[in-house]
Parts: structure tokens; C-alpha cells; sequence
């Protein structure tokens, strides 16, 4: 299976960069994992309505170009389908046995993500309904495809 993980922006925080090095690491052995970061642009604190359409639709563009045709399109939005950590691996099992050995992950930057992006989505998935750093969103994720895994083979995990 392969795993990628399409972020606008980059991780600056060194914490976060262990954290993510670590689950990079431990997912070696059960998927090809990439993570492709894309620019973020500039997002001043006071915009307007016509700025932030502009720069999710840069973002979105940098991201569109990564998509494959192939590939099963995850994006993660507030407002998506909540799933709990069995039905994402569940979910991942079966992209693998209907012959999809290809998944994006994608994660917008602070404004969230384009509706180009979203209406590309093969599933809208929620963490939450609480709002997290895009920073922190990619940590949070690799944790749970970690945990996916380890469902998938049967492998003990703290629950």
C-alpha cells in the first residue's frame, strides 16, 4: 500500500518533526509513506473575503497537481465524516483488496482547503469538530494510520 500525505506547509517546530520522524519510522513496515509538502501562501490576519478565496485557490492549485487519478482522495476537513480509529482501517483494508494500492491523504493549510480540493475528495474525513493546527493535523493522522495498521494485523495497540 501506498501512503501519502499532501500538507500545505512546512513543520518549523522541532517537536512536531520527532514526532512525525517517529511515525514515519514505524510505518516502514507496513506502507510506502510519502509526505509532500506544498507553499503556503502569506494569510495576514485581516483579509478579505476575495484574499482568502485567492489563497485557498493557490493552495488548492499546488495541491491539484499532486493528485493521481489513481489514487483513493482523503481530505480532512471539520466538517467531514467522522470515523472511529477500526472503521479508517477498515476503510484502508478494503482500498487494498478492491486493488487500490494508492491513497493521498490531503490536509489544507489555515484556511482549510479549496472546494476544487474538496469536490476531488473520494471522502471528507473529521477528526473532530474541534479545530487543530494543520501543523499538528499531520501528526494526529500519521498516528492513526499507525494504529490502522496495527488493527489491520491484528497487532496490539493501547486503546
Amino acid at each position: 500500500m501506498n501512503i501519502e500525505i499532501l500538507c500545505v506547509g512546512k513543520i518549523k517546530e522541532s517537536y512536531l518533526k520527532e514526532a512525525i520522524a517517529e511515525y514515519v519510522k514505524r510505518l516502514g513496515r507496513y506502507c510506502t509513506l510519502k509526505i509532500t509538502e506544498v507553499d503556503d501562501e502569506k494569510t495576514p490576519e485581516s483579509r478579505s473575503d476575495a484574499l482568502t478565496r485567492s489563497i485557498l485557490a493557490k493552495e488548492g492549485e499546488r495541491l491539484l497537481r499532486k493528485l493521481r487519478d489513481t489514487a483513493m482522495v482523503i481530505v480532512l476537513a471539520v466538517d467531514g465524516k467522522m470515523l472511529d480509529s477500526e472503521e479508517l482501517a477498515d476503510c484502508i483494508k478494503k482500498q487494498g483488496v478492491s486493488g487500490v494500492s494508492n491513497i493521498q491523504f490531503v490536509i489544507g493549510g489555515s484556511l482549510g482547503l479549496s472546494d476544487e480540493i474538496r469536490k476531488r475528495a473520494d471522502l471528507t474525513l473529521s477528526f473532530s469538530r474541534m479545530t487543530f493546527p494543520h501543523q499538528l493535523m499531520r501528526l494526529i493522522l500519521l498516528e492513526q494510520i499507525y494504529r490502522s495498521f496495527r488493527i489491520i494485523n491484528h497487532e496490539p495497540y493501547h486503546k
